[in-house]
């Protein structure tokens, strides 16, 4: 359908256009009304709730702040090109963090702080080293914006270091997990699609709640990665096509709650935490089974870009961290192998050398 015609049959307001994927998208543009970019499909129930909040939605009032402190510094921020970047949920995770910090110290000068405040700052929030760090992170941010704008020289976050931090995260399944929560979760049950739709997929939790049959295209799934706004196309693993079929679905996702509705990432994400509980699985998360994917990437010995093509991860340095938690042994035996088999040492080798050996 071209967009054109679209229009005829969208509500008022409502326009359809080519995202830079090529997919269509829909949007509510009116005068005096804040900008908003739907999720859902038109015709849908969701479709609507969105259309009637983005129509009772009243414009934020500008307020005229002093030029040159943190509030006009976040307000100039928010109108950037590196926040309209951020995906949606770091937006709003990153948002509150900046209205926590302006209530503080909105009115101060942006050229008056120091690196001597930020390691303050830092040290206030010592046994909350992720917290630290992430603020940390906020400021340098906002720091290079400064700069941009010409309000600082230099950026005082430079000269601060990161709280090193013991733990790696969100813990990466092994493969007993997997085995024990397949044992809980038989195939048929929406535990079981969840778990294989997270694995397979390499998918943020946020993005995977969204996933259904308009992703699938013949024996694959085209998937975006909305925090870095990454696409891949991954083939459906045996496993995941398995749980597919015992479960089935008329609806616009996979999965769906109780009552036949897509989950939201949060609703999801604890309803999963209670599934992996049930299963005595307690250190165990949604986000742990893409660090397993990585892992088991690695693990197998595919390159970094390889990897990375599964995952969506942008860098090499982010799939490594990833995939850290791959077997030493395990990748050590893939790279030995990979070497005999270039320089024509096979199994039949190693076995008459071996056997050599143990005759004396």
């Amino acid at each position: 359908m071209r967009i054109e015609m679209a229009r005829r049959w969208l509500p008022e307001n409502v326009t359809a256009f080519k995202d830079k994927c090529g997919r269509i998208r829909y949007r509510f543009r009116k005068k005096g009304s804040p900008y908003y970019l739907f999720r859902h499909e038109p015709g849908t129930m969701e479709f609507m709730e969105e259309l009637r909040a983005a129509q009772a939605a009243k414009p934020k009032e500008r307020v005229r702040y002093e030029p040159g402190t943190f509030h006009a510094l976040i307000e100039s921020y928010y109108r950037s090109k590196q926040w309209a970047r951020m995906g949606d949920a770091y937006k709003r995770v990153r948002e509150n963090a900046l209205e926590r910090f302006r209530a503080k110290h909105g009115e101060k000068p942006v050229k008056a702080l120091m690196a001597k405040h930020i390691d303050k700052w830092m040290a206030d929030l010592a046994d909350t080293p992720h917290a630290a760090n992430d603020l940390r992170k906020m400021l340098n941010q906002l720091m290079k914006h400064a700069i941009l704008l010409g309000v600082r020289q230099t950026n005082p976050v430079d000269a601060t270091e990161a709280i090193r931090t013991d733990g790696d995260g969100y813990h990466c399944w092994t493969e007993d997990e997997i085995a024990a929560f397949d044992k809980k979760w038989a195939i048929g049950t929406r535990e079981r699609l969840a778990k294989e739709l997270l694995l397979w997929t390499a998918l943020r939790r946020k993005d995977m709640v969204t996933v259904g049959r308009q992703h699938r295209q013949g024996d694959k799934l085209v998937l975006r990665h909305s925090k870095n706004r990454s696409e891949t196309i991954i083939r459906i693993a045996g496993p995941l096509e398995t749980a597919l079929e015992a479960v089935g679905s008329e609806h616009l996702t996979y999965l769906v709650t109780m009552t036949g509705k897509p989950f939201t990432p949060a609703g999801f994400g604890n309803w999963f935490r209670e599934r992996c509980d049930l299963a005595g699985l307690h250190n165990c998360s949604a986000h742990g089974l893409r660090k397993a994917m990585s892992r088991r990437l690695a693990e197998v010995g595919v390159s970094t870009l390889q990897g990375r093509s599964v995952t969506g991860h942008k860098t090499d340095a982010m799939f490594a961290h990833y995939a850290a938690a791959a077997s030493q042994e395990s990748m050590a035996e893939t790279a030995m192998d990979m070497v005999e088999k270039r320089h024509g040492v096979g199994k039949q080798s190693r076995k008459f050398a071996n056997e050599r050996t143990k005759n004396g």
